[in-house]
């Protein structure tokens, strides 16, 4: 522990022209006192640590030391290609190895690219959950995380409406959404290999990893898998269908208060506007309680004409609304 602090200071103070106690401390999570031990066992070990008394000191490296100490382990990499997203790296539990492949880097860089990391920390940042939604980690997110990356099957115990399912699994990759987390994974031993599935992590109740691994298949490419299997998802849920007609303005908002996609294509699906300029279009919705509450949103930019029964539930609201600023 001791060690790969030691380093992780020279590290620091490489990257750094110079730093004071109190911000290596607070970069080490230790005290200050620590600080100064650490930097004589430094000096003594032949690390050229020099301190600087006084309102402007501090710690620095002396006469352009460098360390070799700069070769990043696979998992430091793995998670350096994932440092834009810190939220992410956090609830996978890889904060900690990108940050020392970040001080890696930065202590290979030249003296004029050291600002490099903080410039781009500026310029770029990644929000992933919705708004108005408090994101929640998964508590076996961790787990299932170590498991990705070190190709090692799984046993895992999930919610499947009431019961719960104890699967095999073979996690591929991970995918954060909207601010929830899924593993797509293929059942173990199944014939065939079996398909890829997408599995909620906030629905596992039990995750076991063993030491045994499986051989990926290299053919799985994880961004196009789980575009299809959006697309998928998308238009599985749109098993029913209302009519509707449109205002102009009605048109340009329907894509925001429906599905996007399905709006899109029912869109280019529709025949020509009638003589007051409305549309009238045929769109796939997930049920009559979801469009009912969608496309009221709208308000009057659109009417419905079918089914029978959503229109009466338009109607209803029309009467209510009437009733309330009728006046």
């Amino acid at each position: 522990m001791r060690a790969a602090r030691l380093i992780k200071m020279v590290l620091l103070l490489q990257s750094r022209p110079t730093m004071t106690a109190a911000e290596l401390a607070r970069e080490l999570e230790v005290s200050e006192r620590t600080v100064t031990r650490d930097a004589q066992a430094l000096s003594e070990a032949g690390v050229p640590v020099y301190a600087e008394r006084g309102r402007a000191g501090g710690y620095r490296l002396v006469g352009g030391y460098r360390t070799r100490l700069t070769g990043l382990a696979r998992g430091e990499a793995e998670a350096l290609f994932l440092s834009g997203v810190p939220g992410a790296l956090r609830e996978m539990g890889l904060e900690d190895a990108a940050s020392a492949a970040r001080l890696k880097v930065s202590a290979a860089l030249l003296p004029s690219l050291r600002d490099a990391s903080r410039t781009a920390a500026q310029r770029f940042h990644l929000d992933a959950p919705n708004w108005f939604r408090e994101p929640e980690t998964p508590e076996l997110l961790p787990a299932v995380a170590d498991a990705v990356w070190d190709d090692r099957r799984v046993a895992a115990r999930y919610r499947r409406g009431t019961d719960e399912v104890v699967r095999e699994l073979e996690p591929y990759g991970l995918v954060l959404k909207a601010g929830v987390w899924y593993v797509c994974a293929r059942v173990a031993g199944a014939a065939g290999d079996g398909p890829f599935r997408v599995y909620r992590i906030d629905r596992f109740t039990a995750v076991d990893a063993g030491e045994e691994r499986f051989t990926r298949d290299d053919g799985f490419d994880l961004p196009s898998f789980w575009a299809e299997r959006a697309e998928q998802f998308a238009r599985s849920i749109l098993r029913a269908e209302v009519v509707v007609r449109l205002s102009e303005r009605g048109v340009r908002a329907l894509p925001y208060a429906v599905d996007a996609l399905a709006a899109r294509e029912a869109l280019a699906a529709a025949g020509a506007p009638d003589a007051e300029g409305r549309l009238t279009v045929t769109l796939p919705v997930e049920s009559e309680e979801v469009a009912h509450t969608q496309l009221r949103a709208l308000g009057p930019e659109v009417e419905v004409l079918a089914p029978a029964a959503l229109r009466v539930r338009f109607a209803r609201d029309a009467r209510r609304l009437a009733g309330l600023y009728g006046d």
